[in-house]
C-alpha cells in the first residue's frame, strides 16, 4: 500500500500552514512549523512570486495532505463531487469530511488523521455494530461510530480525548466520551469545515 513515509512536519512547512499532522505535538513549542515557518530546503527562505497555476496546485496539495489521501484517491473524489448536484468544490470537501478516519479524528478518538487510519486498519472501531477497517469508508447520517469493547481500555484513546477540548467537535457530530461512542447527527455542510480552504482554486486546477 502506497503511503507517505517522510517527515510530516515538512508538509506543513511546504504548504505554509499548520495541517495538524502530528497530533498533540502541533500544539506545543516543539512544532516544526512554529520554529521554522518557511518551506524546507536550501531555498526555503526565498520569496517567490507564484503563478496562478502554482497557487491552485498548492491549494490542492494542502487539502490532499490535510486529509491524508493519495493523488489518485483525491482525483476520484473530485470526479465523484463533480457528478453530484451543487457546487463541486463544496461536494469535494464534504466527501473528504465523511471519511471514517476523519470522523474518528473529529470525534477525538485519535490525535491525528494518520493515527486514526492506523487504529481503523487494526480493527479497533465499529460502525453500527459492525467492524470496519477501511479508513476511506464514508459515513452516513445516523451512523454510530464506536471503539470496540476490547479496545476501550487502551491508553491511546484516553490520551487522544485530552486534545478534544483544543480541537472542538463539529456540529454534525456528537460524542459520548465515557462510552467512546459517536453519532453522525447530520451530513456535514461547507460551513462546518472551518479550516482555511479555497476549494474554487482546486476546481479551476482540474478544469484545465
Amino acid at each position: 500500500m502506497a503511503r507517505y513515509r517522510e517527515a510530516r512536519c515538512r508538509l506543513c512547512r511546504r504548504e505554509g500552514t499548520k495541517l495538524f499532522l502530528k497530533g498533540d505535538r502541533c500544539f506545543t513549542d516543539k512544532c516544526a512549523f512554529e520554529r521554522r515557518p518557511f518551506a524546507p530546503g536550501m531555498h526555503g527562505r526565498m520569496r517567490k512570486k507564484l503563478t496562478d497555476y502554482a497557487i491552485q496546485l498548492r491549494e490542492k496539495q494542502k487539502v490532499k495532505r490535510l486529509y491524508g489521501v493519495l493523488e489518485r484517491q483525491f482525483k476520484n473524489y473530485f470526479k465523484e463531487a463533480a457528478r453530484q448536484k451543487g457546487a463541486t468544490g463544496a461536494n469535494l470537501l464534504i466527501l473528504l469530511e465523511r471519511r471514517l478516519d476523519n470522523v474518528v479524528y473529529r470525534l477525538g478518538f485519535a490525535e491525528s488523521r494518520t493515527q486514526a487510519r492506523q487504529l481503523i486498519r487494526h480493527g479497533h472501531f465499529l460502525v453500527n455494530g459492525k467492524k470496519v477497517d477501511i479508513p476511506s469508508f464514508l459515513v452516513r447520517e445516523n451512523d454510530v461510530v464506536e471503539v470496540k469493547a476490547k479496545s476501550k481500555e487502551k491508553l491511546i484513546f484516553k490520551n487522544a480525548l485530552e486534545t478534544l477540548a483544543r480541537k472542538g467537535i463539529p456540529g454534525w457530530l456528537e460524542v459520548d466520551e465515557n462510552s467512546l461512542k459517536g453519532v453522525v447527527k447530520a451530513m456535514p455542510t461547507r460551513e462546518d469545515i472551518t479550516f482555511p480552504i479555497n476549494e474554487q482554486l482546486i476546481v479551476e486546477l482540474y478544469s484545465k
